[in-house]
């Protein structure tokens, strides 16, 4: 079973690799035995799974992933690395900056927590690029992920074989300028205190990871595994916050809190069957 995460990922073009980098990714995307996209989420997770099951649990790959997630725009290539080890490393920091050391060490031993922290700080101290190109997200969507994209660049497939995808698929620079005519929109009518902290990393991140020609996706992951086909077919939470931002712009407070009482409600029962399990 996927874990029920949805991702944001940012699919570089080919060209923006080194050179060394680009030719084994372009040999990668020609290759038979890398996982395919509808496999690619189940084969993360199931080496996740090897390692957490381990005696001691392995926080993080010893070496980083060689695989990546593909797309293919107008004959382009885009490439996405999975970054496994990166990824692993800082959300082991999180889980120790949020959790009790003696909760922490039921998990991972204390000598093993060390190991990993100075093998991470190690590798920052190198210049190694420190930011990730996925973001993750547990049992629900952040609001502001929804603001990069508009309704136009939803994919959804039902289909009789269990396949149950929906993403959205943008330019990075249109994200961005989403994002910037959100904030900008928040700030004129709300205040400044109105941006919330995750539109503010999320436009950090995309100023800071994404190449101008790149590609942004919205991915729900694992969590149409969790709603009904009726759900996942009436969820437009993009085409929504798009319309509560323009109608703040507007001053039409009305419309902006019934569409904020729709999305709120419709990703906190999505939420509540984090406790149900």
């Amino acid at each position: 079973m996927l874990p029920y995460t949805a991702y944001l990922r940012v699919y570089q073009p080919i060209d923006a690799f080194p050179v060394r980098d680009r030719r084994y990714w372009e040999e990668y995307s020609m290759s038979s035995e890398r996982p395919r996209r509808i496999n690619a989420l189940s084969a993360e997770h199931t080496a996740s799974l090897h390692r957490l099951i381990a005696t001691p649990p392995v926080v993080a790959p010893e070496q980083e992933s060689g695989d990546a997630y593909l797309r293919r725009v107008n004959e382009r290539l885009y490439v996405c690395p999975w970054q496994t080890r990166l990824r692993s490393w800082r959300a082991f920091t999180e889980f120790t900056n949020a959790t009790p050391v003696a909760v922490s060490e039921a998990f991972v031993p204390l000598p093993e927590a060390e190991r990993v922290e100075e093998d991470y700080q190690e590798w920052k101290g190198s210049g190694a690029q420190v930011r990730p190109g996925i973001l993750s997200s547990n049992w629900t969507i952040p609001v502001a992920w929804f603001v990069p994209f508009e309704e136009r660049e939803r994919c959804l497939v039902l289909s009789a074989n269990s396949t149950r995808t929906l993403l959205y698929l943008t330019r990075t620079s249109m994200a961005r300028r989403r994002l910037e005519h959100t904030v900008a929109v928040l700030r004129e009518h709300l205040g400044a205190h109105a941006v919330s902290a995750s539109t503010e990393r999320l436009v950090d991140w995309l100023s800071l990871t994404a190449h101008p020609n790149s590609l942004l996706e919205l991915d729900y992951g694992g969590l149409p595994h969790l709603l009904s086909d009726d759900h996942l077919s009436d969820d437009h939470s993009v085409g929504e916050v798009s319309a509560a931002v323009e109608a703040l712009a507007k001053g039409d407070t009305e419309t902006v809190t019934t569409l904020r009482r729709r999305i709120t409600r419709r990703w906190r029962s999505v939420r509540a069957l984090e406790h149900a399990n």
